[in-house]
């Protein structure tokens, strides 16, 4: 098995004519919290997509802990954006957390008493206890990222990618979702953030992605997120960050 959770070999992608990611290469290790940095635009999401499965390349290749993906989709769970998901839809937050252990159940069988048992330590873990019959549209957007979170730990993946866990959150729900992917990140799994505030990036995460629809840098947050990687790969909104104060950190 390789040492790397997540592999990216040479990829591409393009939507028509448009490239979007150019021959990205990526090796991700288990036991940090990678932040995926880039202006809006850069690919972010669509590495993401691609990772999963779920976008198509125009070349290259995963791997997941050595494998194909079609051999290891449970290992990863994976939470969207915000506008990517149907908060109408006629489920509560038990019924969302719950969806975690489908990739561990066979065609046709039941939820059993250990699936039951996974979900309700998820739900206590990002404390929504009292709102497990609560229908997801009805939530707090801070509310809704628990449940998706409860729902990640719900699947038991030992690698989680997430899409800007922190947009429309309060302090307390934000405080709460990085103390779990920490703990996460201490029990040897793969976290891979989109992130958006600068400003939180050294806090937050061990290692950083610096994308701009090529690779630009990637490593340890301390000798990668400086001002030369910073302005590499936001170009001309450098001056933004200037005002933010990140481009004399």
């Amino acid at each position: 098995m390789s040492k790397y959770s997540i592999e990216v070999i040479g990829l591409s992608v393009s939507y028509g004519k448009k490239r979007v990611l150019a021959n990205i290469y990526l090796d991700i290790l288990p036991g940090y919290i990678y932040g995926l940095i880039g202006p809006n635009g850069a690919g972010k999401s669509t590495l993401m997509k691609a990772i999963l499965g779920l976008e198509q390349t125009s070349s290259g290749s995963v791997r997941i802990h050595g494998k194909h993906l079609e051999e290891s989709r449970p290992e990863l769970a994976y939470v969207p954006q915000k506008d990517e998901i149907d908060w109408t839809f006629p489920a509560n937050v038990m019924d969302v957390v719950m969806m975690g252990r489908y990739p561990h159940k066979k065609l046709f069988s039941k939820i059993n008493k250990h699936d039951k048992n996974i979900a309700n330590e998820a739900v206590e873990t990002l404390g929504i206890e009292d709102l497990v019959q609560r229908q997801i549209g009805q939530l707090s957007g801070g509310q809704q990222q628990r449940v998706f979170l409860a729902r990640a730990l719900c699947s038991q993946a030992n690698s989680l990618l997430r899409e800007e866990p922190f947009v429309g959150v309060d302090l307390t729900t934000e405080e709460k979702i990085i103390g779990v992917l920490k703990q996460l990140a201490s029990e040897g799994k793969t976290l891979l953030v989109v992130h958006h505030d600068l400003s939180s990036v050294k806090a937050y995460f061990n290692k950083v992605i610096l994308l701009n629809q090529r690779l630009i840098a990637y490593g340890d947050v301390e000798q990668t997120f400086n001002e030369e990687n910073i302005a590499k790969t936001y170009g001309a909104q450098l001056t933004l960050l200037h005002k933010t104060g990140m481009a004399q950190q």
